[in-house]
């Protein structure tokens, strides 16, 4: 089965659209701008979550946001699966630290361990059963229709996209995340019964934080230091 090509396809004009576009003055961009910033800065990693649930059409809403997100040639390369089921969460928890004391044991180096040492963290991860909900981002390798391969375009790229739309809109729904990469994560397909075209991309527990929750002392990198103004 080998991809589609659309060389022999007609071309057509395409279907435009006006454009909904509402341009603010340099006041009112500025303040918008900074109290967007401003909340994202307080966003911070949790991995101590509360079993409380999640009020019903939240994480809806803000996967719908996540799936408004540019992409190569509009393909949309992405899947999201939502797991609430506990004993779904269950497996995921076992199968996830298998991998995690494979990293802790030996694949990880020195200097990466090092690295994580300011972040507390180690293979058991109780926050995967806590949080009421995880949302495993799949990116789809290629698109299958009919069951023949077609191409797709710039998919880290635009799953990175939707990713961090889908992180703002948890935080701006008010909600607490965890960007959760337990490398390799191949077991997420297998179980989570996954085409053949999906890749598991990352795995994000959501929730509201636990009681007496605390996060690491950490600092960002200055303006300065990520902006080359010209």
């Amino acid at each position: 089965m080998g991809f589609q090509t659309l060389y022999s396809v007609p071309m057509t004009d395409p279907i435009l659209v006006p454009l909904r576009f509402e341009r603010r003055d340099g006041e009112e961009m500025l303040a918008a701008a900074s109290a967007f910033r401003q909340e994202l800065e307080a966003r911070r990693s949790v991995r101590s979550f509360s079993t409380d649930p999640i009020p019903e059409g939240v994480i809806e809403e803000c996967l719908r946001a996540a799936g408004s997100a540019p992409s190569g040639a509009n393909l949309q390369p992405w899947s999201f699966v939502v797991v609430s089921e506990p004993s779904l969460k269950r497996r995921i928890r076992e199968a996830a630290e298998v991998e995690e004391r494979e990293n802790y044991e030996w694949r990880m180096g020195e200097a990466w361990l090092r690295d994580l040492e300011a972040f507390g963290t180690d293979e058991n991860k109780p926050f995967l059963e806590d949080a009421p909900v995880l949302i495993v981002v799949f990116r789809q390798a290629y698109g299958l229709d009919d069951e023949e391969k077609r191409k797709h375009y710039y998919v880290m790229e635009s799953v990175g996209i939707a990713t961090g739309f889908l992180l703002a809109a948890l935080h701006k729904a008010g909600l607490a995340t965890l960007t959760h990469t337990p490398s390799p994560m191949g077991f997420l397909e297998g179980i989570l019964e996954r085409s053949e075209n999906e890749r598991a991309y990352l795995l994000i527990p959501v929730g509201y934080p636990a009681d007496g929750c605390k996060v690491p002392d950490i600092t960002r990198k200055p303006y300065e230091d990520f902006v080359d103004e010209r």
